[in-house]
């Protein structure tokens, strides 16, 4: 009988958070595509099939890896005026793009939000609103700061897929939203489009967003000229 040798490294047990953690590591070298069951079986020293037991398949990771890398954004301030701590959340959330670049187009596909990317937008929502931004004005500046790290899912609030939701079902889940989620409760229901939920307008929220660049670059211009 051989004796186990006592300076071998025990195998880590397979979890969710690990292959997540590998899936990410695999994007970091090659991309969203480079993530598949077979490699992550590989890198993990496992055979593919016993990665079921942890995800359903590569939506599912791409789902979770996602949810990962949000979470990887510093919390914002709250001792701050709001321009300061909105500052410092957009720039942690460049920091993590620029950290896994693949990362803002997996986010763009990504039909269902996780809980670390429901937080996120909950908080720049709280930053919004804290700031005395109606929250008309806080939607509108949601896709304008989104659109800068795709830091939020433009199409949150799309149930056009799900198809018909029974009434209790729908109160039911819009008071789960408003404990957990108050911002984003107020929100979703303020811009339901003829009483349900739905895409926002694209060329509205891209004109909104490109006047305020306009004003902007006239503010500078006009500061700059009576210097």
């Amino acid at each position: 009988m051989t004796k186990a040798d006592p300076q071998a490294t025990p195998r880590l047990p397979l979890s969710k958070e690990r292959v997540l953690q590998a899936a990410i590591d695999l994007a970091d070298r090659g991309g969203s595509d480079a993530v598949s069951m077979r490699k992550l079986g590989q890198v993990l020293g496992v055979d593919a099939m016993s990665l079921y037991h942890h995800v359903r398949n590569k939506e599912d990771i791409l789902d979770g890896i996602v949810d990962v890398v949000v979470g990887e954004i510093e919390p914002p301030a709250e001792d701050v005026d709001w321009k300061a701590a909105m500052r410092r959340r957009i720039m942690a959330a460049r920091a993590v793009m620029l950290r896994h670049p693949w990362a803002p187009r997996v986010i763009e596909s990504r039909a269902t939000p996780g809980r670390a990317t429901m937080g996120y937008m909950e908080s720049v929502l709280a930053i919004l609103r804290r700031g005395g931004f109606s929250i008309d004005l806080a939607h509108h500046a949601m896709h304008v700061l989104g659109s800068r790290v795709f830091g939020f899912n433009q199409e949150l609030f799309d149930d056009t897929s799900g198809g018909a939701i029974e009434p209790e079902v729908a109160a039911l889940m819009a008071r789960q939203m408003a404990d957990a989620y108050p911002n984003i409760a107020e929100l979703s229901q303020a811009i339901s489009h003829e009483g349900g939920l739905g895409g926002c307008d694209d060329d509205v929220e891209f004109a909104f967003g490109l006047d305020l660049i306009l004003d902007g670059l006239e503010h500078l211009r006009s500061a700059s000229s009576h210097r």
